[in-house]
């Protein structure tokens, strides 16, 4: 059976994260050139699927394992915005 997988929606909030007050959290500049590559990449990702929406046959293709890992048979997919959700409700009841 197919196994469910992330997919970015495209939606991004606000900008770049900055530390809240009184954070110890510093964003390096290898930190911040590694998170403006990967975005750029993913950029060219999101172009390359769009224009592949009316050809047959496009750059980008999903990769599906040929001899799954047995091990992973039982792995079933987080909802990550789920489990924010979740943790924001319990934090707001404690």
């Amino acid at each position: 059976s197919p196994v469910s997988r992330v997919v970015y929606n495209g939606k991004r909030s606000g900008g770049p994260r900055s530390p809240g007050a009184g954070s110890a959290e510093i964003f390096t500049p290898a930190h911040e050139e590694n998170v403006r590559f990967i975005y750029e990449a993913w950029q060219c990702v999101e172009r390359d699927l769009r224009s592949q929406m009316g050809s047959e046959r496009g750059l980008v293709e999903e990769y599906v394992e040929k001899m799954p890992n047995p091990s992973l048979k039982a792995f079933k997919p987080v909802d990550l915005g789920d489990l924010k959700r979740r943790n924001t409700q319990d934090a707001k009841k404690s």
